[in-house]
């Protein structure tokens, strides 16, 4: 097991690492730009490095820095978080010349799902089901070949992305190039990569991802799925576990498939398929995220597993710890919120300082946060300030503890979506689990009038 634990992200998700670290008698080093100083994560570190000034390129992307602040402290592995570089091959590779264990996938797994177009090739190879699609697409003359004949409506989507980035919805083949052009153009300046492809877009569907775990001894399993289908312009929102709209069969297709995709790539580590379920029961393979999710803490009530634990061990060259029969079963149902600085209406981001604050608590609860009242939330990263996550017996129950989180948490100073999700869970729709990824836009429509 290495010594010292330098965790290369910021805020919820850095100081959620570092007290895994800590769990384990392993030492821990924040990083941080000096938008960051006061954040938890780096006061409860054991040691913290100010690797640049607030924009990213300039600190939490920075390759360079980074590896510089784990010599000079001494670290002897880098776990990534979720976001900035958990999910750049170059950065894994880095890493491992310069000695430092890479607390995540082989960079060679990495790279191949990183690319959404080899990423629906290997996994069609492998037997997992995918929608009719394309490879990348290079003129006008391809573009509109392609839509004739896998046939409207369509989806454009960035082969170097995910997140909603460059994405294009086509019902009006009269569209098509003037969608691709502007899609090149998201997709360059997100990404650095203009490419794009098509898949034939799955109307109304369901949004369901299974995750994945395997060590290096050869041992592939997954921990059940989780369903996320509630999404604004494709971020998540609410997550839970399991899912309403499986069925037995289809879940043992689904975690058969997440398994044998695995195994077929020589992956280790955790990771997350994500699937869209039609209405007729049938899934196809979206994309692969080869890191830890925003929505782990899901998954760990449901199992009661620690992944963050889990990946220090893999990494360390350990077993899983764990009785794979034993924690595929979801034990009771979990719901993670996430709660956001930001207008509750249009959804702007409002960072500024934390006048008052008070979580929930009690049994079942759990808060993954980095703020505390004085906190300034800083206007230059994602407005996410805090996930709230319940764990109950049932799905009824766990709602019924979801919103009596909502209304005693307290946030004042900036504004927060918090008034958003106690309208949404109060839907029928979401109580009954009748909704689709299309359900919050429809949601926000009608509200507005």
């Amino acid at each position: 097991m290495f010594r010292k634990v330098l965790v290369a992200n910021r805020g919820e998700i850095a100081l959620r690492i570092i007290r895994a670290v800590r769990e384990m008698g392993l030492e821990s080093v924040a990083v941080y730009s000096t938008a960051d100083a006061d954040s938890l994560h780096v006061k409860f570190a054991d040691q913290a490095v100010c690797i640049g000034p607030p924009p990213s390129r300039q600190s939490y992307l920075n390759i360079p820095q980074l590896i510089s602040a784990a010599e000079i402290t001494g670290s002897d592995a880098i776990h990534p978080g979720y976001g900035f570089l958990s999910e750049d091959a170059e950065f894994a590779e880095v890493c491992k010349k310069c000695k430092l264990t890479w607390i995540g996938p082989p960079p060679e797994a990495m790279r191949l799902m990183g690319d959404k177009i080899s990423a629906r090739a290997a996994m069609q190879k492998a037997g997992v089901p995918i929608l009719p699609g394309s490879g990348t697409i290079n003129t006008e003359d391809e573009l509109r070949a392609h839509a004739d004949r896998i046939g409207l409506p369509v989806i454009l989507k960035a082969a170097a992305g995910g997140g909603g980035r460059g994405m294009k919805i086509i019902h009006d083949r009269a569209r098509l190039g003037n969608d691709w052009n502007t899609g090149k153009a998201e997709a360059l300046a997100a990404f650095g990569n203009p490419d794009m492809y098509m898949e034939r877009y799955c109307e109304r569907p369901r949004h369901i991802e299974i995750q994945v775990i395997a060590d290096r001894h050869g041992n592939y399993t997954h921990l059940g799925e989780r369903e996320c289908s509630i999404q604004r312009r494709h971020q998540k929102v609410i997550e839970e576990a399991p899912s309403l709209a499986l069925t037995d069969e289809v879940r043992d297709e689904l975690t058969t498939a997440a398994v044998n995709a695995i195994s077929s790539i020589g992956y280790y580590n955790v990771g997350t398929l994500e699937f869209l379920l039609d209405g007729d029961g049938r899934f196809y393979f979206m994309e692969m995220n080869t890191r830890l999710q925003v929505e782990h803490p899901v998954t760990e009530l449901v199992t009661g597993l620690d992944l963050v634990r889990e990946q220090l061990r893999i990494a360390a060259g350990e077993p899983l710890s764990f009785d794979v029969a034993a924690v595929r079963k979801p034990r009771g149902h979990a719901i993670e919120m996430r709660i956001n600085a930001e207008d509750p209406d249009s959804f702007a981001p409002w960072p500024g300082r934390i006048t008052a604050l008070h979580m929930p608590g009690g049994p079942g609860v759990r808060v993954d946060t980095h703020i505390y009242e004085g906190y300034r939330v800083p206007p230059n990263y994602d407005s996410m300030i805090a996930k709230v996550i319940v764990h109950d017996q049932d799905r009824p129950s766990a709602i019924r503890r979801a919103r009596r989180c909502l209304d005693e948490m307290v946030i004042e100073g900036p504004r927060t979506n918090i008034p958003f999700l106690r309208r949404l869970m109060d839907t029928p729709e979401f109580r009954a689990g009748d909704f689709d990824t299309g359900f919050v836009a429809r949601f926000l429509a009608q509200s507005r009038g």
